[in-house]
């Protein structure tokens, strides 16, 4: 019987397969699609073609609790505070309920392009949640 996997079982990992094990709560962003480009043909004006020109990917957006003390937020403060990158591969991992690995995406040469707090509210008693955007060259299923 087929089973359909659960996303709750997840790994992210920072500097590739191998780099450091950053947790994070959710991660969301896992898209990419065809960019296309409208072509008329002259004489002919109820026809128009599509004609594929490029990929555009949305940017890894990747929530936490607010955690200080990591090489991935010294990354990410250098990047936002001090403008000074250093793209990493990043490799996204699905897991299924015994901790095997499923399904993973490598993005390449990724780096910070926002960052960003949760509201922070007297009346809720929440955790303050940090959310980090990442923009790549390309990315891969693997």
């Amino acid at each position: 019987m087929y089973q359909i996997p659960v996303a709750f079982q997840f790994k992210v990992e920072i500097g590739g397969a191998g780099g450091e094990e950053a947790m994070f709560q959710e991660v969301g962003g896992l898209a990419g699609e065809v960019a296309t480009e409208e072509i008329k043909e002259g004489g002919v004006n109820d026809l128009v073609y599509r004609v594929p020109v490029g990929i555009r990917h949305a940017n890894l957006i990747l929530k936490r609790g607010m955690f200080n003390a990591s090489t991935t937020a010294a990354w990410c403060r250098k990047a936002i505070e001090d403008f000074e990158f250093s793209p990493r591969d990043v490799k996204v991992t699905l897991l299924d309920e015994n901790g095997t690995d499923l399904a993973s995406w490598s993005f390449t040469k990724a780096f910070p392009v926002k960052w960003s707090i949760s509201d922070f509210k007297a009346q809720d008693n929440a955790l303050v949640i940090e959310s980090l955007e990442l923009a790549y060259l390309t990315f891969r299923k693997n």
